[in-house]
């Protein structure tokens, strides 16, 4: 999560805790022999190292009238999208057969369906029976992307994590107020029926997860521990599972349950992976991972064998339960194409692919058969090292340019939100209502973007939050996203007819603003077919 110097930070106060010793609020006091400006710039480098402390520009101009540290970050503009996004990987890969089919895509008739032309057709059999076809059921589900917010809750402090279970039916929230709130959202409900007080933490919660039979939930923070707590039952349950990390400042930025909900995977600010087996009570593995911190962790699929690693040292790694060893810890492979470092990864469940969410500004899609040459994963490295900007609190450089790595592995690219700040996560879209034909991701701007997987063209922005929007979740059977922002509030993104209906009404009274006096100017003849959906609008339709 630091900037490219926090491990070589860390070394220095690996040397410096030689000739001085940790207090218990975990400074660092000096013996007599070391020079006072030296304690003073190890105590600073600690504090910014460990997040407790922004050092703020003042050429910037921010605002000094208020507390609030939402002042002390710079207002962000949406980037530009990449006009002709290079398709040539995805074009010529499996996966593009598979979207395709997925999402109902792969059809004879390449013309757009209409909904109602699709519903008539299902009721007289024309499709070969009377029910819609999981592809089908993608299609019309495409005709009603979420575009309306509405704010279900709002807090006095920064919003950092928002989730949907497995079935959807609960949804947490994670503030910087140091509260885990539960909500139930069966049946478009969003009623919370319980608040968890973190315990241990330093500065904010960073990470949380659902357990795969959504019993229980596990939140990491600035701690030596991750912490797991029970949903249900009479007693409460609040474990701290010790890492056993090391001697100096810890930090878990990432963790995740395994599938057969026995293990917890995380990534820390060591550069290690972490692997705590529920069974016994204690860590099983080690990893020494990557040159900086590990900021995202992920599963492969539902084996749990196979694991993926992001850093910021700009790089992605595979690794092989089965042949992980603490004494030699090899990846079997690299993902290099990144110019800055990794925020966030995503699996899309089937062990071939997956996305990950960087500073440099863009998601990449990977096939993790093909990976990167070591010549690659050294000229990342060398990108990275060369990055001169701190995202979390300065403004993205208005001269950079979008540098291409040689050897870039990725299947596609996908640019047009903004990474600043924080660690803002990414996603596919779910299999059941788009068959995963969708990349959504949360932008420092306030937004919310989806991108389609094939083309990399932006289909959506969802413009709504005053801050950064951190974590983003897509309720798995229902065309609803929950966007976690920094303004302190949760969004439900539902499909609102009126918009779209008022939206093509301006389009087709481009000169309606005439008078009706005029008769040189003809009186825009309304569509009965706009005035028929309008009359639809608002009712839900329920196809199956």
């Amino acid at each position: 999560m630091g900037s490219r110097n926090s491990r070589r930070s860390r070394r220095m106060g690996d040397r410096d805790e030689d000739t001085g010793e940790r207090d218990q609020a975990g400074g660092l006091e000096p013996r007599g022999a070391q020079p006072e400006q030296n304690d003073l710039a190890t105590i600073l480098s600690y504090l910014i190292r460990s997040g407790q402390v922004h050092i703020i520009p003042p050429s910037e101009g921010y605002g000094d009238d208020d507390d609030d540290d939402d002042d002390d970050l710079p207002v962000v503009q949406a980037p530009q999208a990449d006009p002709n996004p290079d398709t040539t990987n995805i074009d010529a890969s499996e996966l593009k057969q598979e979207i395709m089919l997925q999402s109902g895509r792969c059809q004879r008739n390449k013309k757009r369906k209409s909904v109602v032309n699709m519903l008539q057709k299902r009721e007289v059999g024309m499709n070969g029976n009377h029910c819609f076809t999981p592809g089908d059921c993608c299609i019309v589900g495409d005709s009603f992307l979420p575009n309306q917010k509405e704010n279900v809750a709002q807090f006095h402090s920064k919003a950092f994590c928002g989730t949907f279970a497995k079935d959807g039916t609960v949804f947490l929230s994670a503030c910087q107020d140091q509260n885990i709130r539960i909500y139930d959202t069966a049946r478009g409900r969003f009623q919370k029926f319980k608040s968890i007080r973190a315990r241990d933490v330093g500065w904010s919660v960073l990470d949380t997860a659902f357990s795969p039979d959504g019993n229980y939930l596990v939140y990491s923070s600035w701690s030596d521990c991750i912490h797991l707590c029970n949903l249900y039952g009479d007693h409460d349950t609040h474990k701290a599972l010790n890492l056993a990390p090391g001697g100096y400042r810890f930090c878990v930025f990432s963790v995740t349950f395994s599938q057969d909900n026995r293990e917890l995977l995380g990534g820390s600010n060591d550069g290690c992976l972490y692997v705590y087996d529920r069974e016994i009570n204690q860590r099983t593995l080690r990893i020494d991972a990557h040159d900086d911190d590990v900021n995202a962790v992920a599963f492969a699929d539902g084996s749990s064998q196979i694991l993926f690693s992001g850093g910021d040292d700009g790089l992605v790694k595979v690794w092989d339960r089965r042949t992980l060893s603490e004494e030699d810890p090899i990846p079997v492979g690299g993902l290099a194409g990144h110019s800055d470092g990794i925020t966030y990864i995503d699996s899309k469940g089937d062990a071939r692919y997956l996305i990950s969410n960087s500073k440099d500004q863009s998601v990449k899609l990977w096939d993790m058969r093909k990976f990167s040459s070591e010549r690659a994963q050294e000229a990342t490295k060398r990108a990275v090292s060369k990055q001169m900007w701190d995202y979390r609190w300065q403004q993205m450089p208005r001269k950079r340019k979008r540098k291409h790595v040689p050897g870039d592995s990725s299947l596609m690219t996908y640019t047009g939100h903004s990474i600043m700040h924080t660690l803002v996560r990414c996603h596919f879209s779910p299999i059941f209502t788009t068959g995963q034909r969708y990349i959504y991701t949360g932008c420092a701007s306030g937004a919310v973007v989806i991108y389609d997987v094939l083309t990399g063209a932006i289909v959506k922005r969802l413009d709504g939050h005053g801050a950064c929007v951190r974590d983003v979740s897509w309720h798995p059977y229902e065309n609803v996203i929950m966007s976690t922002s920094w303004d302190g509030s949760v969004g439900k993104w539902t499909y609102s007819g009126k918009l779209e209906l008022d939206s093509d009404d301006e389009m087709q009274s481009v000169h309606g603003n005439k008078s009706d006096e005029d008769d040189d100017c003809p009186r825009v003849r309304r569509s009965k077919r706009l005035q028929g959906l309008r009359n639809l609008a608002g009712r839900r339709i329920i196809i199956g």
